[in-house]
């Protein structure tokens, strides 16, 4: 099992969307981008939804969690989802735990792929009800008024149902910039993907990890500071994001672990001259 420090962690594959790459990969010329990450005929390009799964203080600490399962038919085809590898319960379950042993779920952000499994629908009444019942929802408090009132643009991923029957169960905790989480764990803002978009930094033993969410969804973006989503809302301000942390994952030797990549779930990013180059890990 990996651990950074003497905190364990584990990846829980939640399913796979199909993306268009242009969205991927933003102002990127696809001459360039392909040869990366080959789309399909369709032009689409594979994202996987890995949620993290932490361990300490005894408490199970579960962050992001994909797209769920309330997505309709047509939903499901517009996001591309595929579930065929594996879902995030069935994850857990492999792991021997159940969704009544998370104690904190943490959203990087609202986008729905990354907060659709914090509810279902109830198997008897078809009322949409949290996941997890055990478990305190964290979630920045500029990112939830963002999910509540989006514009023309953020309203097909912010979905109400997602988040909004936290709050009626009282399972809600808005927190307000970096915030501990844990003993070695805590939320640290990266914005520029939205604006109060949070990645989850570890701490233990003299090593550091750091869950990047999409501050840097594939590894690609991580890489190359100017490559940036389609998808960032704030593009200009998550280049320089990115800035600060590729230096201090450079200069800590931190583990880096990526949501997206199809690839590499987990590196160490290192100077190569002006620019930086990951080391893919085993995790």
């Amino acid at each position: 099992m990996p651990f950074i420090g003497k905190i364990e962690y584990h990846y829980l594959h939640a399913g796979i969307t199909w993306s268009d790459g242009g969205g991927a990969f933003g102002l990127v010329p696809k001459i360039i981008w392909e040869k990366k990450l080959p789309p399909d005929e369709y032009n689409r390009v594979p994202l996987h939804l890995n949620c993290l799964l932490i361990k300490s203080d005894g408490k199970n600490i579960l962050v992001d969690t994909g797209l769920g399962h309330k997505l309709d038919e047509r939903g499901a085809r517009n996001f591309g989802l595929d579930n065929s590898g594996g879902t995030l319960l069935g994850a857990l379950e492999k792991l021997g735990l159940a969704a009544t042993d998370i104690n904190i779920v943490v959203d990087t952000h609202l986008h729905a792929d990354h907060c659709g499994g914090n509810t279902m629908h109830h198997p008897e009444t078809g009322a949409v009800v949290p996941t997890f019942p055990n478990a305190e929802y964290w979630i920045q408090r500029l990112e939830w008024a963002d999910a509540m009132y989006p514009n023309e643009r953020t309203r097909a991923t912010y979905l109400l149902d997602n988040y909004r029957p936290l709050a009626d169960t009282g399972q809600l905790k808005l927190i307000n910039g970096d915030t501990p989480v844990a003993t070695g764990v805590s939320t640290v803002i990266t914005r520029g993907h939205t604006r109060a978009h949070q990645s989850v930094l570890i701490e233990s033993a003299g090593e550091y990890g750091l869950f990047v969410a999409d501050m840097a969804s594939l590894s690609y973006h991580f890489e190359r500071t100017a490559w940036v989503t389609a998808y960032d809302v704030e593009p200009l301000e998550n280049i320089e994001t990115k800035r600060r942390w590729q230096n201090w994952a450079a200069d800590t030797n931190a583990t880096v672990l990526f949501q997206h990549d199809p690839h590499i779930r987990a590196a160490k990013l290192h100077r190569a001259g002006r620019h930086f180059k990951l080391t893919p890990l085993d995790d």
